[in-house]
């Protein structure tokens, strides 16, 4: 099966192409540039790679043809320039969704966001509502992924948190009142791809991904704490002050600690779905707890934060 990936070098688009080369299948990658730390970036055997933006229909419509099936992975946590929510989220999909129509793609999933929603007051969270929206208003067979906090490896958790607490053992958690989230392993959120993109699952529906524990911050925070083998001290900071923070760490980092999107995910919780979802099978239901095991896997190698990681170093 052919199957094109758009945002196939990132973070869950890279897990997601390897499993399914792994599997056999033929997979065209499209992004916008190469993120070394996938293997879907280094051209296996399987992978065609295509340099591309989401808004380019004529390139997307030749990348895609011959394919059955569109993993929309593609998407970002902050706003650089024309790298614009409105720009990548909005019109990236209905330029994608278009362009699968147009090459004869029989399949479209997007990957999504867990609180997307309308009205919010957050650029980023509607963004993914109004991407959600025209893929429900494409006429193709869709399945629209909300995926909540993942982590594995190559992601931002467990890779800036792990660097994080070996520059310093201090840890802010967002808000005086922690809020739960449930860390989902990109290996489970791949299972859910795979099935509606190679067997036809979840036809025409919105499911929500979310891993098996519910946990605080905090929790979260002292488990990685233990697998890197620092003792951290852990204190609440009030959400405004993280606004600061992560607006200072935008400007100042290549990949900021913390964005202000994701202040604001983790401020309000990643735990319950926003809006309407059908149920996963069990067979697709996420089972992977966030263990010691699991932190190992997919953390990076050892190392502190440093000069190579501000936005200044070449």
């Amino acid at each position: 099966m052919r199957i094109a990936i758009t945002g196939g070098t990132g973070f869950v688009g890279g897990h997601l192409a390897t499993a399914l080369v792994d599997e056999g299948h033929e997979v065209v990658v499209v992004a916008r540039g190469v993120d070394r730390r996938h293997a879907s970036a280094s051209g296996p055997d399987g992978i065609t790679f295509v340099r591309t933006d989401v808004t380019n229909l004529g390139a997307l419509a030749t990348a895609f043809r011959g394919c059955q099936a569109v993993a929309h992975c593609a998407g970002i946590n902050r706003q650089r320039g024309r790298q614009s929510y409105t720009n990548v989220h909005v019109r990236g999909t209905e330029v994608v969704a278009r362009a699968a129509a147009g090459a004869g793609v029989d399949k479209l999933v997007l990957l999504s966001f867990l609180r997307a929603r309308p009205g919010c007051g957050s650029a980023y969270h509607e963004s993914k509502w109004e991407a959600e929206e025209r893929v429900r208003n494409s006429g193709l067979d869709y399945t629209i992924v909300k995926a909540g906090v993942v982590y594995g490896q190559g992601d931002h958790l467990l890779d800036h948190l792990s660097h994080a607490l070996l520059t310093a053992p201090l840890f802010a958690t967002v808000g005086v009142h922690e809020r739960p989230l449930r860390p989902l392993a990109v290996e489970d959120l791949v299972v859910v791809l795979r099935a509606a993109l190679v067997d036809r699952a979840l036809s025409r529906a919105t499911v929500a991904v979310v891993g098996p524990e519910s946990l605080r911050l905090s929790v979260v925070v002292r488990r990685v704490a233990q697998v890197v083998g620092v003792r951290p001290l852990v204190v609440p900071l009030p959400v405004a002050i993280h606004y600061g923070l992560a607006w200072f760490f935008e400007r100042l980092m290549k990949v900021p600690l913390v964005s202000i999107a994701q202040t604001r995910i983790l401020a309000e919780g990643v735990e319950e779905p926003a809006g309407p979802t059908s149920p996963l099978p069990p067979e697709l239901t996420p089972r992977r707890r966030f263990t010691s095991d699991q932190i190992r896997r997919g953390l990076p190698a050892p190392a502190p934060f440093g000069w190579r990681d501000l936005r200044c170093a070449t």
